[in-house]
């Protein structure tokens, strides 16, 4: 089988010499990769002539809309993609993780797009800020699409999940991407990537593959492109440094090794559910993807008195739980690196190691798999070593064996058990397991500044725990210092790392038609009550006013008494007089609200069909028996619900009182039928 690249909307075989790419498992011919022939600078071209343009032509719904149907479409497919995973040496755990990991991933991010992110083509960041003393002037931030392309370079272990989780950020955004999967395990990611082309879901240019080497692609980058790389931190180094990255400020995120470390607190005794927890977590971490996770557990700090009942109980449950050979056999737990040629570099990193470090468990020379040739495939017994004084300087903290390798290490207190976690030079993810709040905050608070992901676990947490391991769509995913320093993930977090960031100056009126979104100052307009319009008729800044009403003593003490809020400051003059906030009984706040309602309100049924929330309510000015109280309210910024009929309307709501003093604002959240 040949590994084509998708150039230009175009499959296409490589130039240049070839490379066979064998089995993990039996050591056979699976693929042939090119090294390099295809036009580089036409592939970033065709991005952002036609990619871009097709994308930013989508709001950001129809794109997230885009990305569930992409995943749906995956989802039929996922038998063939485990079939061949079992040649990368995955279980099929280790496949779920891969595979439905990241067709989970598009899933979280199109439900993200959807509830978070407008249905437009810019995102408002922030309140607007006055500049002015008269209102005249003011400014607004949002973020827009970048014009250029996301390159993403991306590893060997996971050859699905590192391109969705990625695809996922940049095709919400509005940014095309040429992926480059690492040519180990670029079969798996050339069989998904064809399905995705296939469903015909994605617009033209969005995105293309390269199958071999990126040849001169990273000259031709601009300002406006992102590079993203995983990997090891030597290559990164490498790339960050391009000059035409350097030259060019072009964004460059990047996810390296990582020294990770568990910490087992000193109350998580043999016996404790924290210390069964944790020994589960680590051999788990050591076994899945056979320990080729960026996220891994290669530091185990645990107390002094606790280092020899620790490996004892790690090498029992590997003796029971794990079982090594070929990851397409029943009951296999831990399968094969994905290379010969990886399982020798894990050995000779295992070696540096052993400078410091001695040999608990395991030998990284011979291992006996159930059903699989342990020379043919790049098959290892997990590994447990010992370092019985983790000094600054030891090889523990700075070498990383990729693979079912972790290093067990003693510590005297929290704070040096956080001490040592930040000899990692900064990490993915760290844990914590305890039941001790006050050591859990201690560690936590001593090592995160060196940390892109703290995961503390006790007994409470356990069951619904996702792990060590697990990024999480919803959570950023990267790392300071050797880590790389990069960030992805995060929810709509990720989605701005292929954004710009521009401060608006102008007028009111000017930023209202530049956003969208109407903003303090700017015109309104009176007249057809804005309840009696629907979706499409409704204009920013259509506005209703009303009032005013008088706020009587029998008013407040019917809703006190009708709601059960007899709070003094409502029914006791001599007591509310003694508040510094206030010179006698006032009114609610939330009556505040219910009587703003009752004056702007058009009750008769019409298009406006629920009132699905208040967002930023702030009470201003007390209201007094014999305050008179009014209400603006003004259309500030409609979101379509994409085929449902109907869409999001929010209101600016303003509360004054006969002296023109703002007593109550916030915004009202409306649901309003579209035209028929």
């Amino acid at each position: 089988m040949k590994l084509h690249s998708y150039v230009q909307g175009q499959w296409q075989f490589g130039g240049g010499e070839s490379t066979t790419l064998r089995s993990a498992v039996t050591g056979e011919s699976v693929a042939e990769i090119a090294r390099g022939g295809l036009d580089y600078a036409g592939m970033l071209a065709y991005a952002r002539d036609t990619g871009g343009p097709n994308l930013r032509a989508r709001t950001f719904h129809q794109r997230a809309i885009m990305l569930k149907e992409l995943a749906k479409h995956l989802s039929q497919h996922k038998d063939e993609f485990y079939a061949l995973s079992t040649e990368t040496g995955a279980t099929r755990t280790d496949s779920m993780v891969d595979i439905d990991g990241g067709i989970g991933t598009l899933f979280a991010y199109s439900g993200k797009g959807r509830r978070e992110l407008p249905n437009g083509h810019a995102v408002i960041d922030g309140d607007m800020e006055p500049l002015s003393r008269g209102g005249s002037f003011i400014g607004q931030h949002v973020w827009v699409p970048l014009e250029g392309v996301a390159v993403h370079i991306n590893a060997f272990n996971f050859p699905c999940w590192g391109m969705l989780e990625k695809l996922a950020a940049n095709l919400l955004a509005g940014m095309p991407a040429i992926i480059k999967p690492a040519s180990q395990t670029a079969y798996l990611t050339e069989l998904m990537f064809r399905r995705m082309i296939e469903s015909e879901l994605l617009p033209a240019g969005a995105v293309q593959l390269i199958c071999g080497g990126v040849g001169d692609l990273l000259d031709h980058v601009t300002g406006q492109d992102v590079v993203t790389f995983t990997g090891s931190a030597e290559t990164g180094r490498k790339l960050r440094c391009h000059p035409a990255i350097v030259n060019n400020a072009t964004r460059f995120s990047m996810e390296a090794d990582s020294l990770n470390c568990s910490i087992l607190g000193p109350d998580a005794v043999p016996g404790t559910p924290e210390f069964d927890l944790y020994i589960k977590e680590v051999v788990r971490e050591m076994t899945v993807k056979a320990g080729q996770k960026c996220t891994a557990i290669r530091r185990l700090m645990v107390p002094e008195s606790l280092v020899a009942p620790v490996i004892d109980a790690l090498s029992k449950r590997i003796e029971e739980k794990v079982v090594l050979g070929h990851p397409g056999d029943e009951g296999v737990t831990l399968g094969a690196l994905s290379s010969l040629d990886q399982r020798q570099e894990v050995r000779d990193r295992v070696r540096d190691l052993l400078d410091t470090a001695e040999l608990v468990y395991g030998n990284p020379d011979e291992c006996d798999p159930r059903g699989a040739d342990g020379d043919a495939g790049a098959f290892m017994s997990p590994l447990i070593l010992h370092c019985a004084s983790p000094v600054a300087g030891s090889p523990v903290h700075d070498v990383e064996a990729f693979g079912p390798v972790s290093t067990v290490m003693p510590y005297k207190s929290a704070a040096d058990a956080a001490n040592l976690a930040r000899l990692g030079q900064g990490s993915l993810v760290g844990s914590v397991f305890t039941a001790d709040p006050e050591f859990a905050r201690e560690v936590v608070m001593g090592s995160a500044s060196h940390h892109g992901r703290l995961l503390v676990v006790d007994r409470t947490c356990a069951k619904e725990s996702t792990g060590h391991g697990s990024p999480m769509p919803t959570l950023v995913h990267g790392g300071p210092g050797r880590a790389g320093g990069g960030e992805e993930l995060g929810g709509v977090r990720g989605v701005f790392h292929y954004m710009q960031r521009t401060a608006l100056q102008g007028s009111p009126d000017m930023l209202s038609a530049i956003t969208g979104r109407w903003m303090p100052g700017a015109s309104r307009r009176e007249g057809e009550h804005p309840f009696r319009k629907d979706f499409d008729s409704l204009r920013i800044g259509d506005t209703v006013k009303a009032g005013p009403r008088a706020i009587t003593i029998e008013d407040i003490e019917h809703f006190a008494e009708f709601t059960g809020d007899t709070f003094y400051a409502h029914m006791d003059e001599e007591a509310a007089k003694a508040n510094p906030f206030f010179d006698g009984r006032v009114a609610h706040g939330y009556y505040i609200v219910s009587l703003a309602a009752g004056l702007f309100v058009a009750p008769e049924p019409g298009p406006v069909l629920a009132n699905y929330g208040v967002d930023n309510l702030r009470f201003m000015t007390p209201a007094y028996p014999g305050d008179e109280l009014s209400v603006t309210l003004t259309c500030k910024e409609k979101n379509l619900r994409e085929g449902a009929g109907y869409g999001e309307v929010r209101w600016d709501t303003v509360v004054t009182n006969q002296d023109n003093e703002s007593v109550a604002q916030y915004d009202v959240l409306t649901m309003v039928a579209t035209a028929a």
